[in-house]
């Protein structure tokens, strides 16, 4: 009697895993089932301080400048952490694009976005995804490296002038592998668009090549944002096997000017802007729609042989605080309004939620925003 006991409670037990696990995936289907934008990229958690002189002085770095991390600025991020009570923001210009669509989205469609990239299993990794999910309602599915620490950018401020010292580290590491487990599935499955900033193009090709086939097979749309000049300029075959899927391809005045330089394209970014929609394109159901901004400029953007060009409404320049997340903020707003389908997505209306969400942005220091959407169509 003694063995059968044990039996019965030993399938019990097994049916009683059985139903958590089922549980689980149903829990996954149903944190999935409205996602329509997706962004991979790097998550770097922003570490923002004001700072006295003698940390400049200490680290050797100057205000309005951005450099990457050498060695000896690595204890840095943990003396802000201990003495100067830092803000944490989530940053990464592809989960801020992200963050700023769903808040763009709060009052009308929560729980519509989801993002991928690679953090450590630490303290700072658990602080961008708290930020990002809890606080900012993306669908957050983070690989986790064992070795390598989150990617970070100390924000050291004095008299409201800044200094930026980014390390990449695990963000460097995401793996085509992490496109494999469920709940990426689920969500890539589930979205209808999907955004990946350049800089990704230093980390893994090979998982945007998985996104953007996948866009190709089931006709989706595939958005890209050019970035930073480094990335045209020195990666530029990573750059050349992106561009034919795109559907969107954003891009600022600089990066603008330094792709025509590279392909001879000419100096007229309205020309510019044309010539790059009607490159070749993988998915030749829709045309590319290609998208110029040039700060308080106005944007430009071109599609099926037309131009158009949208005036920015200027901002006081004593209501500026910092143009950093200015443009990952525009594609947030642009993306908030393209993932509402065909019936809502006008260009003119895509532009216009941009340039508002860009110009919230400005107003605040990193890409943070009020907890309220007050963006009225």
């Amino acid at each position: 009697s003694d063995s059968h006991t044990s039996h019965k409670s030993f399938s019990s037990r097994r049916a009683i895993a059985h139903f958590y696990i089922h549980k689980q995936t149903n829990k996954q289907k149903m944190a999935t089932e409205n996602i329509k934008l997706m962004g991979m990229g790097n998550p770097l958690l922003d570490i923002s301080s004001d700072v006295p002189q003698e940390i400049l002085d200490k680290y050797d770095v100057k205000l309005n400048n951005a450099i990457l991390a050498e060695d000896k600025h690595l204890p840095l991020y943990q003396e802000l952490v201990a003495s100067y009570s830092p803000q944490y923001i989530a940053g990464g210009a592809t989960q801020n694009s992200i963050r700023v669509a769903q808040w763009m989205l709060s009052g009308t469609a929560p729980k519509s976005t989801a993002f991928m990239g690679c953090v450590g299993k630490d303290e700072f990794g658990a602080q961008l995804e708290k930020c990002a999910s809890e606080e900012d309602g993306v669908l957050v599915h983070y690989m986790k490296d064992d070795e390598a620490p989150t990617g970070t950018c100390a924000v050291l401020v004095k008299d409201g002038e800044r200094s930026l010292i980014a390390n990449l580290a695990a963000a460097n590491n995401f793996k085509p592998s992490h496109l494999e487990t469920q709940l990426a599935k689920d969500i890539y499955n589930a979205a209808s668009v999907y955004y990946i900033a350049g800089f990704f193009l230093t980390v893994s090709v090979e998982s945007l090549k998985i996104i953007a086939d996948h866009a190709v097979e089931k006709n989706k749309t595939f958005c890209l944002n050019l970035s930073a000049p480094f990335i045209i300029d020195f990666f530029a075959d990573q750059v050349a096997t992106a561009m034919p899927y795109t559907d969107f391809v954003f891009a600022n005045e600089s990066e603008a000017e330094t792709y025509a330089k590279k392909h001879d394209l000419g100096s007229d970014l309205k020309e510019v802007a044309l010539k790059v929609a009607a490159m070749p394109k993988t998915n030749s159901n829709r045309p590319r729609t290609v998208v110029f901004t040039q700060g308080s400029e106005s944007t430009i953007v071109a599609c099926d042989g037309q131009v158009y060009e949208f005036a920015v409404d200027p901002l006081e320049k004593e209501k500026l605080v910092d143009t950093n997340g200015a443009g990952d903020a525009f594609v947030g707003g642009f993306l908030s309004v393209l993932i509402q389908g065909n019936e809502s997505y006008e260009i003119e209306k895509a532009v216009k939620a941009g340039h508002w969400a860009a110009r919230e942005i400005i107003q605040r220091s990193g890409c943070t925003f009020p907890k309220e959407c007050a963006y009225k169509a």
